[in-house]
């Protein structure tokens, strides 16, 4: 004999812990997707203007401003004096390597290059330019302290004067504490 068991019913009540779905917030949440479908839908009604989901600004970027800086072709920046001294360093080397190249094709084709001769001509421009830096700078250094010294003061007086030199010390301990500093009459 076989027995048959009643089918099993679907149940009526919602799980525990979840949320009743009741029909108004399945009437608003229907409302708004059929809103949020409407939107982005193109339109080609001029009263009404689609929302942007994106911007893209193309206007050049100032040429003053916030912008960070970019290395520039040429020299590189640096103050005004060291783009000074740099371009004295690039003049001054145009003729020193002419002479240097005239000097050197004289000593090539007379055949007497001496290594002494040619180490006291090479070392005799820095054995004269070295005390006359060294001059320079001291000189410069002197002129600097005279300058940052304190001005001398001359006082002239006419009739007697007097000059009190005490000093007074004093400590002051406590919370609440009054320091009174007045010298005696």
């Amino acid at each position: 004999m076989t027995v048959r068991l009643p089918d099993p019913q679907q149940p009526t009540a919602t799980t525990a812990g979840q949320p009743t779905a009741d029909d108004a917030r399945q009437a608003a949440a229907r409302e708004f997707l059929a809103d949020l479908e409407s939107a982005m839908q193109p339109t080609t009604d001029p009263d009404r203007v689609p929302a942007a989901t994106s911007f893209r600004d193309h206007s050049p970027l100032p040429a003053v401003g916030t912008t960070p800086p970019v290395p520039q072709p040429g020299r590189p920046p640096m103050s005004q004096r060291a783009a000074d001294i740099s371009g004295v360093m690039v003049a001054s080397s145009v003729p020193t390597f002419a002479i240097g190249t005239a000097a050197t094709g004289v000593l090539w084709a007379s055949g007497h290059a001496d290594p002494a001769v040619i180490g006291m001509i090479c070392a005799a421009p820095a054995a004269v330019a070295v005390p006359i830096l060294a001059l320079a700078r001291v000189l410069r250094r002197a002129k600097e302290t005279v300058e940052a010294a304190p001005p001398v003061h001359h006082h002239h007086y006419n009739g007697p004067v007097h000059q009190d030199h005490r000093s007074i010390n004093t400590q002051t301990r406590g919370v609440w504490a009054k320091t009174s500093n007045e010298l005696p009459r």
